[in-house]
């Protein structure tokens, strides 16, 4: 008898779990390759059974819909971030240091920062199955990078008349846009220093001294 997990996936049985876990695993690092090059619209679980040699119901038999094989794929993307974080999350500067050393770290994974790249830019579209994620992870990175930038500056020496969340949210879409002219001309665009330099700025500029 195949069990739930929290998000309604169907798990196969226990007798067969590392087979069918490894076939899982198959599954979704296909689906994120196929998400990646050519969006979740125009990928059909059709193309993602072939490649993975199996049926649509072989596939469905892991992840009940294409749109669950999506959110499994995000999920998959996350835990890899949040494997590179570590148990305790840094704060103030060191979190805003990690944010550097993620991005230098994303130039040596292009298939996910593609896969980001496409479907965050697709999850705009009216009824995208992903659309809750990228909104909420979006609120969530803006505060984390608020809450980064108000340790750094040690609150009361930020001048009153910036606003801290601008700046938050002027990273976080300097992170993005990053992305996209890094995966059109790899060669051109240091992801990793532009970066540091527009966090240095901001610090500069939010503190009145230089970091």
């Amino acid at each position: 008898m195949s069990e739930s997990t929290p998000n309604g996936e169907r798990q196969p049985r226990a007798g067969k779990s590392l087979k069918a876990q490894q076939r899982r695993q198959e599954i979704l690092q296909i689906a994120m390759d196929t998400f990646a090059a050519r969006g979740y619209n125009n990928a059909s679980l059709q193309e993602i059974a072939d490649r993975a040699g199996v049926t649509q119901a072989g596939v469905l038999h892991y992840f009940r819909s294409k749109a669950q094989l999506l959110t499994s794929v995000l999920d998959l993307r996350d835990a890899t971030d949040i494997e590179q974080l570590g148990p305790d999350r840094p704060q103030g500067l060191a979190f805003l240091r990690h944010l550097v050393d993620t991005v230098r770290r994303n130039t040596e994974r292009e298939g996910i920062v593609r896969l980001y790249a496409v479907l965050s830019a697709e999850s705009v579209t009216e009824g995208h199955p992903a659309q809750d994620y990228f909104r909420d992870r979006y609120a969530g990175l803006r505060t984390m990078v608020t809450e980064a930038l108000v340790e750094a500056c040690e609150l009361g020496e930020a001048r009153p008349d910036l606003n801290v969340e601008e700046a938050a949210t002027a990273i976080v879409a300097l992170m993005d846009g990053l992305q996209i002219q890094w995966l059109l001309a790899p060669d051109s665009v240091d992801m990793a220093a532009s970066t540091d330099r527009v966090i240095t700025a901001l610090l500069a500029d939010l503190t009145g001294r230089s970091t």
